[in-house]
């Protein structure tokens, strides 16, 4: 387990960060640039994080394309990430569909809205899920996934990877005013980015969920030995579910709100169970393709 205390020793590093440099770091960047406080620290944080896999990697014999989850012809990469992204937006579309079907959702923010702003953010919430999916595949299914599954296998590599995935997505929650800046606040943004986890039955089916296609995505990773099928499965699911939140809210009042995490009002028990119901489908899916290409490959 040493390379997973050594990620999580990362990780730990990085938060600690927050608390260290972000005031200092505000006060030489707010007189000239007008940069929300927590959105330096969380840029801080992930300054860390970077730098220390960069130190990492070589050192772990990681920084090549294969352990970081390249290690096909860029074409092929490039075609099953465009599979992985229309099967992540179709799968995506279709819980969104239980939830309208159920009234979870009120779409007047999305009706007020006329067609270049709604064009507007559809595009955006493309381009953030693709980002999104290239930092956290290249680092969770790429780095973090090959370095513990050298050490201590595969299972323990999606269960790890899935854990640290799951459990970063209640960072950097916490705001902050300018106005309300002190010499403690990078201690108090760093308390407020934890608070989550104060109340872990407040967050446990955000959790469960996150874990669950953690599991998924990690699962895949290991049965086509890259990252291109989870960075578009990633980035699709990002996608739908952006330009969702970006046009509706969540319906709070009805019989079946209960099935939407406390949290942000979309990923809870009705996503858990659709990830439950499609998640082997999904992995044999993607494990057939990667088995087909292989052999065409060779051929």
């Amino acid at each position: 387990m040493r390379a997973f205390a050594t990620f999580l020793g990362l990780i730990l590093i990085a938060l600690a960060s927050i608390g260290v440099l972000t005031y200092p770091a505000w006060l030489l960047l707010h007189p000239h640039f007008d940069f929300p406080f927590h959105r330096i620290g969380e840029r801080i944080a992930m300054g860390v994080g970077l730098v220390g896999f960069l130190i990492l990697a070589p050192r772990m014999r990681l920084g090549d394309r294969t352990s970081l989850g390249y290690g096909i012809p860029r074409k092929k990469f490039v075609r099953e990430l465009l599979v992985g992204l229309t099967v992540g937006a179709i799968t995506m579309v279709a819980i969104v569909c239980v939830m309208a079907v159920l009234g979870l959702r009120d779409w007047q923010k999305g009706a007020s809205l006329d067609a270049l702003p709604l064009v507007k953010l559809v595009l955006q919430s493309l381009v953030s899920g693709l980002v999104v999916a290239l930092i956290e595949e290249t680092a969770l299914r790429g780095i973090i996934f090959t370095g513990i599954q050298r050490e201590s296998g595969t299972t323990a590599a999606i269960v790890l990877t899935s854990l640290i995935y799951a459990a970063t997505h209640f960072f950097a929650k916490h705001h902050i005013d300018a106005s309300q800046v002190t010499s403690s606040s990078g201690w108090d943004l760093l308390a407020g980015t934890l608070q989550a986890f104060a109340s872990p039955l407040v967050i446990a089916d955000a959790f469960l969920t996150y874990l669950a296609v953690g599991v998924i995505l990690a699962a895949i990773r290991s049965s086509t030995g890259h990252i291109a099928s989870c960075m578009g499965l990633h980035a699709g699911w990002v996608w739908v579910m952006l330009s969702v939140t970006g046009t509706s809210s969540p319906v709070r009042d009805r019989p079946w709100s209960g099935l939407l995490s406390q949290t942000d009002g979309f990923v809870g028990w009705l996503v858990l169970a659709w990830c439950v119901a499609i998640g082997f489908s999904l992995v044999r899916f993607f494990a057939r393709r990667a088995s087909v290409n292989s052999l065409r490959f060779a051929v």
